[in-house]
């Protein structure tokens, strides 16, 4: 059976999840990030287990968990820690420009953690693909809250493609490419 035959090969995984990053407050709070259990419920269930394999599931949540460990390092202001999740040929995608590693870490990352902690982001895990030792996040959010002294309120797609030398190396993000508009009233 040709379905069968490449199972091993093309594991594709969609979860109902939520990420949401709450900026952080005068008092020093630091910003919060809540996770749905299922992508980590899935990895015990045994019906996912069977249905899925155990490989996939697990590929499928150490890729989602290293998106929201991007998306929760931008939120902290942890800049080191979201450097450290980007490959060193990482391409970045968002209003029409095409940032690399040092563009990024020189000009965008700081305007990016500035926003992720003045903004709330519900996020949505819409499907993660994994082929091997590459894998693609997307999701969709909704963005609430005041940047710059202007009100935000947008819904955005994120796509956020990674890798890996091996099954036993973390993953990297190599590309990531955001897009948003405004919420309809």
């Amino acid at each position: 059976m040709i379905g069968t035959a490449f199972a091993p090969f093309v594991r594709s995984l969609v979860v109902a999840v939520s990420f949401t990053a709450t900026a952080g407050t005068a008092e020093g709070s630091r910003p919060a990030t809540a996770y749905a259990q299922r992508t980590h419920e899935a990895a015990e269930s045994p019906a996912w287990t069977e249905q899925i394999g155990r490989r996939s599931v697990l590929d499928s949540a150490t890729a989602v968990r290293a998106v929201e460990s991007f998306r929760g390092a931008l939120a902290r202001a942890d800049s080191a820690a979201a450097l450290a999740l980007l490959a060193p040929d990482v391409v970045v995608l968002e209003s029409g420009d095409v940032e690399r590693f040092a563009d990024y870490r020189a000009h965008h990352l700081a305007a990016d953690i500035a926003f992720a902690r003045a903004v709330t982001a519900t996020h949505a895990l819409m499907r993660v693909t994994v082929e091997g030792n590459t894998a693609w996040v997307t999701s969709t959010s909704v963005t609430q809250g005041k940047f710059e002294g202007r009100t935000v309120n947008s819904v955005g797609a994120e796509l956020i493609v990674l890798s890996r030398a091996r099954a036993t190396e973390p993953w990297r993000i190599r590309a990531i490419h955001w897009s948003s508009h405004r919420r309809p009233s």
